[in-house]
């Protein structure tokens, strides 16, 4: 059974504009690296806007080159890295919010990746709620990070990916991100247990997917 390409609503005629965003250096690329791989694969000159909020030097290096593996095969991207301080957005969420504005302005998606509302980590809700509040009138798609905080969820929106495509996703993650490589969790095999998960969910023909909340879609 092949995987059907994923038909999403366009807000004007040309290419498909996807705004990708992660409080962390390495979240959208954990969140929803299979799918963005999946979406650019069938939607040839796609627009990415990807902007991170949190980072240092070192992890900064590593966004930029991560990005541009994953968004190898989008039209237009555009990459944003900010440097707030790590587990303290709540606290300067007025700083944060002026540079959702800078985006809102800057570029229209038709679809946006964010955290999920009820990831425990500070930051990540920090930016959920940051983009719910700049992209009302959207479609949003909220994935998932795992962490010892054990805060997975139940999805109600599943993408599924082709074997070539989960593996690639988890072999750029672990690739560009060597800072990471001494935490427990960050392993191969955390990866691809949660594709397979999610796989199994949706009945995915190969076996993988990533899964998302979706809190509103318009017709």
């Amino acid at each position: 059974m092949p995987i059907l390409p994923l038909q999403l609503p366009r807000r004007g005629d040309g290419p498909l504009r996807i705004l990708c965003l992660g409080a962390h250096c390495d979240d959208i690329e954990i969140g929803c690296g299979g799918t963005v791989l999946r979406l650019l694969q069938e939607n040839p000159g796609a627009a990415v806007q990807w902007a991170v909020f949190a980072s240092t030097p070192e992890r900064a290096a590593e966004a930029r080159r991560s990005a541009d593996a994953f968004l190898a095969g989008a039209g237009e991207r555009r990459l944003v890295i900010h440097e707030f301080r790590e587990s303290y957005f709540p606290w300067v969420g007025a700083e944060i919010k002026d540079r959702f504005e800078e985006l809102k302005r800057a570029f229209v998606p038709d679809l946006v990746f964010t955290h999920t509302r009820e990831d425990r980590h500070q930051d990540h809700r920090a930016i959920s709620d940051l983009t719910w509040n700049t992209f009302r009138d959207h479609l949003v798609l909220e994935y998932e990070i795992p962490k010892y905080d054990g805060d997975l969820g139940v999805p109600n929106a599943y993408a599924p990916l082709s074997e070539a495509q989960a593996r690639r996703k988890v072999e750029l993650v672990l690739e560009h991100f060597p800072s990471q490589a001494k935490r427990a969790w960050f392993r191969a095999d955390t990866f691809w247990a949660m594709l397979r998960l999610r796989g199994i969910e949706c009945n995915a023909a190969d076996g993988f997917a990533e899964a998302f909340h979706c809190r509103k879609v318009v017709l």
